[in-house]
């Protein structure tokens, strides 16, 4: 016997698009919701913009008016081995404070520090923060064409340690360390420096290093290793690696 079974028809369902009991949209009904549409776009971007306008805009305050208009002063101390360069490139400091920051600045020779103030020419809200920085990377025993980078841009920090901070040492262990920061002639510093593009000062058991964040870790993290005792040809092959990912960058 055959059993003849019955397949299920399928049934398509149309959707009821705009309440057309299933029929679908005409040329006019298109276009008359194309124009819904456009309506209320328009009608919410006009909504954004009554918004903006109830949002209050202030304008940037000024160097006299962050402190209600009374002067903000500053004082950095001079260390005793500071007072001859200070004398020496005194023009050379004072001219960019003064002329290009708009600041009052002098130095004190009872309290044995430079002072600055704002005045009513001053314009630019952090030009007192800049005129410390490079006053006191000065201090430090950084020199004026490197320092005064410091007034020019924004992302310069300087990042200050000691040897001991990383490794206790004494006598001559103290001394070979600092001697392999160094090296020859400044040679291992001068390396650093320049596949960095930093600047370090090696004062006694004190280090300096001026720079950007990334490149202060990367020169920090190459005198760390010297410190503890990696050989400097490692260090350079280290450092070439660096320079040639920063050109790469460029």
């Amino acid at each position: 016997r055959r059993h003849s079974q019955s397949l299920p028809r399928k049934t398509m369902e149309v959707e009821d698009q705009g309440g057309n009991g299933g029929q679908p949209k005409t040329t006019h009904q298109k276009k008359q919701s194309q124009a819904d549409t456009k309506s209320n776009d328009k009608k919410k971007q006009d909504s954004v913009m009554e918004e903006e306008k109830a949002i209050p805009k202030f304008p940037a305050l000024t160097a006299k008016e962050l402190n209600s208009g009374k002067p903000q002063y500053a004082k950095i101390n001079v260390p005793p081995h500071r007072y001859t360069p200070l004398r020496e490139n005194w023009v050379k400091l004072y001219e960019p404070i003064a002329k290009h920051m708009k600041l009052q600045i002098k130095f004190n020779p009872k309290k044995r520090c430079v002072e600055m103030k704002t005045s009513k020419h001053t314009t630019l809200q952090n030009s007192l923060q800049k005129s410390t920085e490079f006053v006191r990377a000065f201090m430090l025993g950084f020199e004026i064409r490197d320092a005064i980078a410091l007034l020019r841009l924004d992302d310069l920090y300087i990042d200050s340690f000691e040897v001991r901070d990383v490794k206790s040492l004494h006598g001559e262990h103290l001394s070979r360390a600092i001697g392999r920061i160094a090296g020859q002639g400044g040679k291992t510093k001068f390396t650093i420096e320049n596949a960095t593009k930093t600047r370090i000062v090696l004062a006694d058991t004190h280090i300096h290093i001026l720079g950007s964040f990334n490149n202060i870790n990367t020169a920090k993290r190459a005198i760390c290793n010297l410190i503890m005792g990696k050989p400097p040809g490692k260090v350079y092959t280290t450092m070439r690696a660096v320079a040639s990912r920063q050109k790469e960058r460029f």
